[in-house]
């Protein structure tokens, strides 16, 4: 009666990692008998933050917003593609975010560039980083929305303040006066002190040109190319593939 009542309490506290350990332990007697109370005690405290790593690491998916369930382990290193899985493995270890540096990614349509900003976004979330991933039209409504209600502060703290931020589409449409500000603003937040991906399906000699304000486009091209990690993906549309590998389309 006294364990449960213990148990009950650690539930109480939020010790919930804690609590089932306890109780694993109760359930099987033998596996834990032979232990020092420092060494059962080192097995219900390491219970515990293993149970919050994976909360906050569910947690950190579910605010992301990705659009593909894509991991690093799933990427396709065929030689046509132009992935290099010593780079990949690299960017997967997240010291280009500590370091505060972008990715930019460019390939023909359907080749698998959201699947690879995703499987970084993946990545990221699970080496504790906050990540949010955005189609640039999507992201360009929000943006003009909330400064329609008021709201645009707000929103352009949140985007400022996330360790990664993913922009997928860049150059699907030209960017016009007020759409290419909004953008700049949020790269301008975010150079130098957080990490941006970007993919686009044009080469990266035709970023600048989806930017309708030269000066604009400069500022923005500025703030990424000098500090980024560039990965240029080749071959036909994965969406021709066989259902296995069609996981990876755009």
């Amino acid at each position: 009666m006294l364990i449960q009542t213990t148990v009950a309490r650690l539930h109480k506290l939020y010790l919930n990692g804690m609590a089932d350990a306890v109780e694993e332990q109760l359930e099987h007697p033998a596996a834990t008998e032979a232990l020092s109370f420092e060494e059962r005690l080192e097995l219900l405290v390491d219970r515990e933050f293993t149970y919050r790593q994976g909360r906050r690491v569910s947690r950190l998916l579910r605010e992301a917003r990705l659009r593909l369930a894509a991991h690093v382990e799933d990427l396709d290193y065929r030689p046509s593609r132009g992935l290099d899985r010593g780079v990949m493995r690299s960017l997967a270890q997240g010291d280009w975010i500590e370091r505060r540096q972008d990715v930019l990614i460019s390939g023909a349509t359907g080749v698998g560039k959201t699947f690879v900003a995703c499987a970084l976004g993946d990545a990221a979330c699970r080496l504790g980083h906050a990540t949010r991933y955005y189609r640039v039209p999507r992201l360009l409504e929000e943006l003009r929305i909330a400064q329609a209600d008021g709201s645009l502060s707000r929103l352009m703290t949140q985007l400022a303040r996330l360790d990664l931020l993913i922009l997928d589409d860049y150059g699907l449409a030209h960017l016009d006066g007020p759409a290419a500000r909004l953008l700049l603003e949020v790269v301008d937040d975010r150079s130098e002190r957080h990490s941006t991906i970007v993919a686009s399906q044009l080469p990266f000699g035709a970023w600048h040109d989806v930017v309708v304000d030269k000066t604009v486009a400069d500022a923005i091209l500025d703030r990424w190319i000098h500090r980024a990690h560039r990965i240029t993906m080749r071959g036909d549309s994965l969406r021709r593939d066989p259902p296995a590998t069609a996981k990876q389309e755009d």
